[in-house]
């Protein structure tokens, strides 16, 4: 991966801090390095394996923010851009506890704001795709999010997720000052399949078009798990 990255014809590379691609010292370290020597700079994916930052129980969500606040120590090791995170998640007793997923995704967004800021780190929350049982998926979600939430946490906009809900160009239009990322791959409208540009139902043209009006001058990290370079040209000729 570390020979991938310094031969991509890019300028930012977004880390998953999952997986085989989990940030510890040693890669932390290395990837410092090659920023600096290749003027590369990265954006951080926060972990969302098995995470829930709404979850019920008190002593999973201590340890589920103890790994949170790991990432973002990383994050500013490295000095990334931005950390991106996912809401938190409805459970199998969230019925029973009307509104006490919610508050508990305030709560704890909040809290990973208060930490990143004592590392200097920007963080922006992402929305997240239907069917899954996520707290915010759709501009309604996201203006409810900002009347409960003061703090100064930006949008991670993801355009595949968007689009499965027709909601690209409303996300763009009620946003503008609060998109600070984008995720950008492509679907048929059912189904999240991360496809490469233009090989989906997303109208980049109208996209390419809402950036400029917004003046945003931010970074488009590209997404898709097939056609990669090919999406990366197909972004370039929209946006330069």
């Amino acid at each position: 991966m570390v020979k991938h990255i310094t031969k991509t014809a890019v300028k930012h590379v977004e880390i998953v801090d999952d997986g085989l691609h989990a940030l510890n010292k040693k890669r932390a370290s290395k990837l410092k390095e090659l920023a600096h020597s290749y003027g590369l700079k990265f954006s951080v994916h926060a972990p969302f394996a098995d995470i829930n930052i709404a979850s019920p129980s008190k002593c999973i969500l201590k340890a589920m923010l103890k790994r949170l606040e790991k990432s973002i120590k990383f994050t500013s090791e490295i000095e990334a851009l931005v950390w991106v995170f996912h809401p938190g998640l409805k459970t199998g007793i969230s019925m029973f506890y009307p509104e006490a997923d919610w508050v508990q995704n305030c709560k704890t967004a909040k809290a990973l704001y208060n930490i990143a800021e004592e590392y200097g780190v920007e963080i922006a929350i992402e929305n997240v795709p239907e069917p899954y049982p996520f707290l915010m998926k759709n501009v309604e979600h996201f203006r409810r999010f900002y009347n409960d939430v003061n703090e100064e946490i930006g949008i991670a906009l993801d355009v595949g997720h968007a689009n499965l809900n027709g909601q690209v160009e409303l996300f763009l239009k009620t946003f503008p000052d609060k998109i600070v990322h984008i995720h950008a791959h492509d679907n048929s409208g059912k189904d999240d399949e991360h496809l490469g540009i233009g090989r989906g139902a997303v109208n980049w043209d109208r996209f390419a078009e809402l950036l400029r009006q917004n003046s945003y001058n931010k970074t488009v990290v590209v997404e898709s798990v097939e056609h990669v370079q090919e999406s990366i040209g197909k972004l370039k000729a929209l946006l330069v």
